[in-house]
């Protein structure tokens, strides 16, 4: 690994000279300047951030906490971040929690120890005391809080789209996937889903889900099945989920959409590959990162912002899991 000796050494010039350079700090001699910068550039030398950062007593690192990195979804999400911390020059430093408030605390904590100067998280525990606590800028992402800036789908006008495009391909026996009761977005879809389905005199019945992984999706959607076996409409909390219950129906000798029709949420690049392709609410992932990204530079920038909520629109994408409606 070049270092910054390595630089002083093929510009012919002190440690300390190179680091006013880099750190543009001083006063150095043009003639000077453009020697370090050649042997940078010959070396291709990538300053330590975190030492910089320390140095200069102003990061430009940014932790970024996911619960799960394998949903495709989240990935998403990540993209939009990055791309709009890159165009400003600064940078991520990632953390997966696998929906552990054990591991996020470690992940946060070695956020802190990399002197970051804000957090982004998609996390499970948005009303936790860690970031309650935390002195630093905090965005939520696809999450919630009453205390700190979000930026979020609009889930209940989702739920809702999705229960007035199975109502109108024909089901009447519907099964909601609810999503997990402490994520308020999930509740928001399921809340959305429920008014539509009630105000219709739709019959439905609820299968609780925990989570949004692929680990228990295989379990719920087997589940669906046992327990309601006449479903001809199911409504899940999330694309994994709706796979899950796609690949079950069709395991049964099912007929989809005849028999039963399945409608996701997200619409991530898997649903328009399966076969048949997922009908889905779609939300704008990439763009809801790249707005928390500039929520949080604005925060760090400015000490505060006027929009401390940003709620992005969804839509229905009908695919092959959905009849075409009447």
């Amino acid at each position: 690994m070049v270092t910054i000796k390595d630089v002083a050494k093929q510009a012919c010039v002190s440690v300390a000279t190179v680091s006013r350079v880099i750190n543009e700090t001083g006063y150095v001699h043009a003639d000077t300047r453009k020697k370090v910068l050649d042997a940078v550039e010959q070396l291709n030398y990538t300053p330590n951030e975190v030492a910089r950062s320390l140095y200069k007593r102003k990061s430009k690192l940014i932790g970024l906490l996911l619960p799960d990195i394998t949903n495709p979804y989240f990935p998403q999400l990540a993209r939009g971040v990055e791309d709009g911390m890159q165009e400003n020059d600064f940078r991520i430093i990632f953390g997966n929690s696998d929906e552990n408030e054990r591991k996020e605390q470690e992940y946060i904590l070695t956020f802190i120890q990399n002197n970051v100067v804000g957090v982004i998280a998609s996390t499970n525990h948005p009303n936790s005391d860690m970031y309650a606590k935390l002195k630093l800028p905090v965005v939520f992402l696809d999450r919630t809080s009453s205390d700190s800036p979000s930026v979020y789908a609009d889930g209940r006008k989702g739920g809702r789209l999705a229960a007035e495009e199975i109502i109108a391909r024909g089901s009447r026996r519907v099964t909601i996937m609810q999503g997990p009761v402490h994520i308020r977005p999930a509740q928001d879809r399921f809340q959305g889903a429920v008014e539509v389905l009630k105000q219709s005199g739709i019959e439905f019945n609820v299968i609780q889900t925990s989570s949004f992984s692929f680990k228990e999706a295989e379990m719920w959607a087997k589940e669906l099945f046992n327990k309601h076996l006449d479903t001809d409409g199911v409504l899940a909390s999330n694309d994994i989920v709706a796979t899950a219950v796609l690949h079950e129906a069709l395991r049964l000798g099912k007929n989809v959409p005849h028999d039963v029709q399945i409608i996701g949420f997200d619409d991530i690049p898997l649903s328009s590959l399966l076969s048949p392709a997922l009908s889905t609410i779609h939300q704008p992932a990439y763009e809801m990162g790249r707005e928390a990204a500039g929520l949080l530079i604005r925060l760090i920038e400015q000490g505060k912002v006027e929009n401390r909520n940003i709620q992005m629109p969804v839509r229905f994408v009908e695919r092959d899991t959905t009849r075409k409606a009447d």
